[in-house]
């Protein structure tokens, strides 16, 4: 029979029978499907290699066979909305004529949608959570959550060139160039890996435009080392903060910090040479870091002096939910501490409050970095001493590149250990300072 509008309603099911396809004289593979509980819908029915495929059009109306068009805005042309249906069989049954596969494109075409920027990148981020320090983790959390929500609705593989363009440069207008780079560099890795998994079949960041930087120069002031001091309090964020000016590690070491990291060690006799007497072995306390825990996957011994030791003996041990002790000394939860923006956010409007006006911008690596400066510049420490007390490997002077670095972790760990006294007692002084002013003042 010839399916046309008129005709296909004379297409009865015979007694007994269930579920019957009815195929047009002239289509091949275009049938009605009618079933014995009265529903009627299209089908379109072909081979393709040694496989035979069949794909549902939709319910068998009248209506069906019409072409749907649209007047254009300048009401001079139109265009074509939906084919009929017998126009639509037609153009798939030339498709596979040419050797395509129409339904294996539309359930393809469907699990692609499915695909979206949000799915594919809780699936990303699960795989980065295990493989990435928690500290480098969070800001990827960041970039793939906050920056570029705007993506999240769109399918994966769809998103172009353009649409990475246009995200970066609302990054760089609202939060800078160092930001827009950062999320850039993520996106690039998300792709990167959405290609390794067969999601994506390019990364389109490639080429978009990467803002030029300036290498950050900021070395804190000594009234500004006061007042973030002073106002920094004894919670866990003031605690982290304080102990990065103590010891000059990265955030992500000191806000992850484990009891376990906690440690008494030997520091080395250090045989005297031209009748200077041997000098004795000793035991300090430190912390510890294995080689997953730092940025340059080396492990890394942390001297202690006095002030630090007691900024942690004072911190009280916690336990979680299920009455275990927690393994981190900062934090809630199963991990460590996490609240950076909100609480630099609060200690900011207290220095401003205090001061009077605000600081110049600064965020915690900048006491980092002050530190080492100071040490070179105002306490005589050797370079590579302070190259070493930063567990820096980019210099050949701090004793960390090649075998060495690799053997010996106590690499001039005494020296580290007088330097750090030293700089404790330095910025001790620095901030008593302060403290000695209100009083004259009072």
């Amino acid at each position: 029979m010839k399916l046309t509008a008129k005709g296909f309603g004379a297409a009865r099911l015979k007694a007994g029978e269930t579920d019957k396809v009815f195929f047009d004289d002239d289509i091949p593979g275009f049938g009605l499907r009618v079933r014995a509980g009265g529903s009627r819908s299209w089908v379109f029915q072909y081979t393709i290699g040694n496989k035979q495929r069949r794909m549902s059009l939709g319910a068998a109306t009248p209506e069906s066979f019409k072409t749907v068009k649209e007047r254009a805005q300048d009401g001079r042309r139109e265009h074509t909305v939906k084919l009929g249906i017998r126009e639509q069989v037609a153009h798939l049954h030339a498709r596979v004529k040419l050797g395509e596969d129409p339904a294996g494109d539309k359930t393809e075409s469907r699990k692609r949608a499915a695909d979206t920027f949000e799915a594919v990148a809780k699936k990303f981020l699960a795989a980065k959570k295990a493989a990435t320090r928690p500290g480098s983790y969070e800001e990827v959390e960041r970039h793939i959550l906050k920056h570029a929500k705007p993506l999240h609705g769109l399918q994966a593989d769809k998103i172009t060139r353009r649409d990475i363009a246009e995200l970066l440069g609302v990054v760089r207008t609202n939060s800078g160039p160092v930001a827009a780079n950062r999320v850039r560099s993520t996106l690039s890795d998300f792709f990167s890996w959405s290609m390794g998994e067969g999601v994506a079949e390019s990364n389109p960041v490639i080429g978009t435009n990467k803002t030029e930087e300036t290498s950050r120069e900021r070395v804190l002031k000594d009234f500004e080392l006061r007042l973030i001091w002073k106002h920094a309090g004894d919670d866990d964020h003031g605690t982290i903060l304080k102990l990065m000016m103590l010891t000059g590690q990265r955030a992500d070491e000191i806000a992850n910090l484990r009891r376990t990291e906690i440690a008494k060690v030997e520091v080395p006799r250090k045989r005297g040479e031209d009748g200077i007497p041997e000098l004795p072995a000793f035991e300090i306390d430190a912390i510890d870091l294995p080689s997953e825990r730092t940025k340059n996957k080396r492990p890394h011994l942390v001297p202690l002096s006095a002030p630090a030791k007691a900024l942690l003996d004072a911190r009280p041990e916690r336990a979680n939910a299920d009455g275990k002790l927690r393994e981190h000394v900062f934090g809630i939860g199963q991990g460590g501490f996490s609240g950076w923006s909100r609480c630099k956010d609060r200690l900011d409007e207290r220095i401003t409050k205090d001061l009077g006006r605000s600081l110049e911008h600064w965020r915690p690596h900048d006491l980092r970095r002050t530190m080492s400066t100071k040490m070179n510049d105002d306490l005589d420490v050797l370079p590579h001493v302070v190259e070493a007390i930063l567990n820096h490997i980019s210099s050949a002077g701090s004793g960390k590149k090649g075998v060495a670095g690799t053997y010996n972790r106590a690499m001039y760990l005494r020296e580290r250990v007088v330097a750090l006294r030293r700089w404790a007692n330095h910025l001790d002084a620095i901030v008593n300072n302060v403290i000695q002013m209100e009083r004259a003042a009072s």
